[in-house]
């Protein structure tokens, strides 16, 4: 006799397929990383960053995968924060916690560092938020990679302290790197907005339905001067998480935003990242010296990515652990949870997302694309080693 899984059973299942794929894209977003790299150093270059800037009607190549294919990107983003806020890891203040302080404590002090080496320049300030990201798809591969050592729970909360992050991410690109506005383009967004609440708070579930207004939200945003691809945010917190009223529990998994979530996943993970990490991370090293790595900009980046994120995300933990807040994930220790602040460095696609707003001079985007390959490789290689060889049963005072 076949018996249904339990709601929580389900939410449990999710998340286990979640973390996988997100393991999987991370290899293969390191992957297609190094081969636009490789591209843009060899003589296949040229035709590389013409490509890129092919007009296809209004926008070029790039613009369309950093516009529109990443605006779905933030979409699946959303759905993931809403559906963990409301009903998963994140649904309570006590799971909430300690991730969410790591995440504050991994965003302010990056800032911090980058800020303290590029004040004295207006332009490169501007790029304060660029080392303030943290790269689930990549962190997660790169955890992969250190076995069965690394308990679960580990993984739960480096998941948690992503999606946490990537809501502050979302916040301080609506905030701080919007252009010049146009009103009626954003009272218009606004009432578009206003009807897919609506539609929530009807009951709606048709999807398409969403879609279609989704669509619409995203050519407001895209003319107001608001980056596009916060459309993809907004629209996800208006799809319902669950049925209406009287449905049987076991059939919220068929929920709009769990089916949304479940078709995106893959056509995000394993498609549109990949093509906007392999759009973007490109970056010529002929030029690359001794004193341009001590550019401000490249190091803030850099030092920001390895050094801040650790010092903010396992600062933060400690301070929590030891005023009584909140415990160390079951079954870790603390060389494992140094290893995973040490992930928290790598921010390979926000970064450079965010790279692309804050910047419009190529050689300052550059730049920021070195340190933050630089500082995501560092925090990368010295987070895998310190989870691979530390053991589990390993205590440490702090």
């Amino acid at each position: 006799m076949s018996h249904r899984p339990s709601g929580q059973g389900l939410i449990h299942s999710t998340f286990r397929r979640f973390l996988d794929s997100e393991t999987s894209a991370g290899l293969l977003l390191m992957i297609v990383a190094l081969l636009a790299i490789v591209i843009a150093n060899s003589p296949l270059a040229s035709a590389y960053f013409a490509a890129l800037h092919v007009s296809i009607g209004p926008m070029s190549l790039q613009h369309w995968i950093n516009d529109a294919l990443m605006a779905l990107f933030f979409l699946l983003v959303g759905l993931e924060i809403k559906r963990e806020m409301l009903d998963g890891q994140l649904s309570s203040w006590s799971r909430r916690i300690l991730p969410g302080a790591a995440a504050v404590g991994g965003m302010v002090v990056p800032a911090l560092i980058y800020a303290a080496f590029n004040r004295s320049d207006p332009t490169a300030a501007h790029g304060w938020a660029i080392p303030t990201a943290t790269d689930i798809a990549f962190a997660l591969g790169v955890l992969s990679l250190a076995g069965p050592r690394v308990p679960v729970t580990l993984k739960v909360f480096l998941t948690a302290l992503a999606i946490i992050d990537d809501l502050g991410a979302v916040v301080i690109i609506a905030l701080f790197y919007a252009r010049d506005l146009n009103y009626w383009a954003l009272g218009g967004a606004a009432v578009m907005f206003v009807a897919l609440i609506g539609m929530n708070r009807l009951g709606g579930s048709r999807l398409a339905a969403y879609l279609v207004l989704g669509a619409a939200l995203w050519c407001l945003i895209f003319q107001s001067g608001i980056h596009a691809t916060i459309a993809g945010v907004l629209l996800a917190l208006t799809i319902p998480l669950k049925l209406t009223r009287g449905m049987p529990e076991a059939s919220h998994s068929e929920s709009p935003l769990h089916r949304l979530e479940h078709g995106l996943q893959g056509p995000v993970a394993f498609v549109i990242v990949p093509l906007f990490g392999f759009a973007n991370a490109g970056v010529s090293l002929t030029d690359v010296t001794l004193a341009s790595l001590s550019e401000p900009v490249t190091f803030g980046v850099g030092l920001g990515l390895a050094a801040g994120k650790l010092v903010g995300v396992l600062g933060a933990v400690v301070l929590m652990v030891r005023a009584g807040f909140a415990g160390l994930p079951r079954s870790a220790s603390w060389p494992q949870m140094l290893g995973i602040a040490l992930l928290c460095g790598i921010g390979f696609t926000m970064s450079l997302f965010v790279g692309q707003l804050a910047f419009e001079d190529q050689a300052i985007q550059d730049r920021a694309k070195l340190g933050i390959l630089i500082g995501s490789c560092v925090s990368g290689i010295a987070g895998y080693l310190m989870l691979r060889f530390s053991s589990r049963r390993a205590r440490i005072s702090i």
